[in-house]
């Protein structure tokens, strides 16, 4: 029946609302938001960092504090062995290395070491090694003497660069060949020029003697003019290289039938090697 049926109400008219979005907003939005979580991460990641940082710094100073006096021990310099020494004795070498009792191998700076070793004059080259656990090991090359240098009525002995090695005073040294005319401060501050003068007076003697026996002596007053003299003879060097000069009279030497080194002064006397094309020998009486 018509009459019993509901009738439907209808729904009411609501304002229609916007089915459009804001799509640049919510972009906006978002990214604002991942900005603000990437922050956070760095952060984070960042505390971490400077956690940890601490935290490995403090293990650091824990183990120094607890560990340094076991590695002290550890490499505590127990011996010092010296190599090469002749005539430098050990107590020497121990006084110029200045290495404290109970001091670690890891403390050593072996440049410093060798420096102070090798100012020493019979000291040519020193060499510092550290020896694990507990040793220092310095290895000396020596000098070696080469010839007797009077000066001032002073004898000295030097090796065959002109170093003083040491002063022998009015001792003296056959077994070496003999050098005057040398100027004693030069000698002392060891000069560029008399350490020259002074190699050469030891390569005359190196020279001559290989061809005669005896003690040879140079006077090297004039360096441009060395004088030799052995078993009686004088022998003149100009200022050519006395290698040179050397081996001249070595090609005439035969046939220089005057020439005779019995040391007495008779027949010749003296060869004088300072012109280029000729060797001049004088008789003397």
């Amino acid at each position: 029946m018509p009459f019993l049926r509901r009738k439907r109400r209808s729904s009411p008219v609501e304002p229609r609302k916007n089915q459009w979005k804001d799509l640049d907003g919510e972009r906006a939005g978002r990214e604002a938001q991942q900005g603000t979580t990437a922050r956070r991460k760095a952060l984070t990641r960042w505390a971490g960092v400077i956690i940890g940082m601490v935290f490995v710094a403090g293990i650091i100073v824990i183990s120094v504090k607890y560990a340094g006096p076991a590695l002290q021990a550890l490499l505590e310099i127990k011996t010092i062995t010296i190599e090469g020494g002749h005539h430098i004795d050990r107590q020497k070498v121990l006084d110029l290395a200045k290495v404290k009792s109970g001091t670690g191998l890891h403390h050593i700076v072996t440049s410093v070491i060798k420096e102070q070793v090798e100012s020493h004059p019979w000291v040519k080259e020193a060499e510092v090694t550290r020896v694990p656990f507990h040793e220092l090991r310095i290895s000396l090359v020596e000098r070696k003497p080469a010839a007797v240098i009077r000066a001032d009525s002073q004898n000295f002995l030097t090796d065959a660069e002109g170093h003083v090695l040491t002063r022998l005073g009015q001792t003296d040294d056959d077994a070496l060949p003999l050098v005057t005319g040398i100027d004693s401060k030069g000698l002392l501050e060891e000069t560029e020029s008399v350490r020259q003068v002074i190699a050469s007076g030891i390569e005359l003697a190196h020279l001559v003697g290989q061809t005669f026996e005896g003690r040879l002596q140079v006077n090297a007053e004039n360096p441009s003019n060395l004088i030799a003299l052995v078993q009686g003879v004088r022998f003149q060097f100009g200022e050519a290289a006395v290698g040179e000069q050397w081996k001249r009279f070595q090609r005439v030497k035969p046939t220089l039938k005057t020439l005779n080194f019995d040391g007495r002064g008779r027949r010749a006397n003296e060869v004088d090697l300072r012109y280029e094309n000729r060797i001049v020998v004088r008789e003397g009486g």
